[in-house]
């Protein structure tokens, strides 16, 4: 299939910036959901991609799920004359937000010091009784005597 310049650099663009790509199996549709492309031809050019090894497909309920490999992202980093250090957004690390920790010398935050209260680690209240309290009652299981019967239940019942 015949797809112009202009719409295989859109989708080039596209694809690497995300990582991903998605499509739905409309072949009629007159443009991609997200782009100004109709979507017969990101699905071509995708699938183009796909037979050289440059994107895995997953297809599931009439959807199309491209993920760039590593050897797309270099084919397109050429084909786009993009530098090294930009890499789609699917091959970046999760930048992780610091918990905040609470300021020296006290207070929660806010006026007059008013802040949420928290238990010291070693003390869980009431957990602590409550398992101890089960560990000490425990008992070492039935009587030797004990011999449960099922007979009358269920399909297994003995018949008259």
């Amino acid at each position: 299939m015949i797809i112009s310049k202009e719409n295989m650099r859109t989708i080039y663009q596209n694809l690497f910036k995300e990582g991903v790509l998605v499509a739905k199996k409309d072949f009629n549709a007159p443009k991609h959901e997200e782009l100004e492309v109709p979507n017969l031809e990101v699905i071509k050019a995708l699938q183009s991609l796909t037979s050289r090894g440059y994107v895995k497909t997953q297809f599931s309920w009439q959807w199309y799920y491209y993920t760039l490999t590593p050897e797309g992202v270099e084919y397109l980093r050429e084909w786009l004359h993009l530098p090294a250090e930009v890499v789609p957004e699917t091959h970046r690390k999760p930048i992780r937000a610091r918990p905040a920790q609470g300021r020296p010398g006290g207070g929660g935050g806010g006026s007059g010091g008013e802040g949420t209260y928290r238990a010291p680690r070693g003390d869980r209240g009431d957990r602590d009784d409550y398992r101890r309290r089960d560990d000490t009652s425990k008992k070492d299981g039935a009587p030797g005597e004990f011999r449960p019967q099922f007979a009358g239940v269920g399909r297994g019942s003995p018949r008259e």
